[in-house]
């Protein structure tokens, strides 16, 4: 089975209710998004679909962990814990590229009702991308004590910390009478 077609679910056949789907998310599944700050990936995605008349109610509960770049220090190891929740609506219309221009919900997708397998790699890995913060390092209590924290870079930020960043330049030298008018 190719990587591509284990994240399609062939919803025709299913009967209304509810059906469970597993998915083991590893590396391989982030080469095909060009994904390179996410590594030794171990994501489990657990997929509840709820089949109704006309439409799917799908839960997409994101476990697990990855590893990713440190924004601190710049290690490219800092593990990251993946746990979050997210639903998706898919109603199946006539029109279903019209409706997907004029919905503002982005948890409501519109498929055509000709349709018959459901495509959920691109949404699992959105939801991975958005259970990880913009920012990732570790806690600022953490930072330098991990064995994967970069000593050197946590040293020289330290360094540039403590050092007197102001500097007499010459072109801001006339701003200083301005200082005090707005008082």
């Amino acid at each position: 089975m190719s990587s591509r077609r284990e994240f399609d679910i062939a919803f025709v056949g299913l009967k209304p209710g509810i059906h469970e789907f597993e998915y083991s998310v590893t590396d391989k599944f982030f080469e095909n998004y060009q994904q390179a700050d996410v590594r030794n990936s171990r994501a489990q995605v657990k997929l509840s679909l709820d089949k109704k008349n006309g439409f799917m109610l799908l839960k997409f509960e994101i476990g697990g962990t990855v590893e990713v770049n440190c924004d601190r220090c710049g290690s490219t190891s800092l593990p990251w814990t993946l746990f979050d929740e997210f639903n998706i609506v898919v109603k199946l219309v006539e029109n279903p590229e019209e409706m997907n221009g004029q919905e503002e919900d982005p948890d409501v997708y519109y498929i055509s009702r000709g349709e018959s397998h459901l495509h959920v790699a691109d949404w699992i890995y959105e939801f991975i991308v958005l259970s990880m913060p913009m920012r990732r390092m570790c806690a600022e209590e953490e930072a330098g004590k991990q064995p994967y924290c970069n000593q050197e870079a946590l040293e020289m930020l330290r360094k540039m910390d403590t050092e007197e960043t102001h500097t007499d330049n010459p072109i801001w030298k006339g701003l200083d009478k301005f200082k005090d008018l707005g008082n």
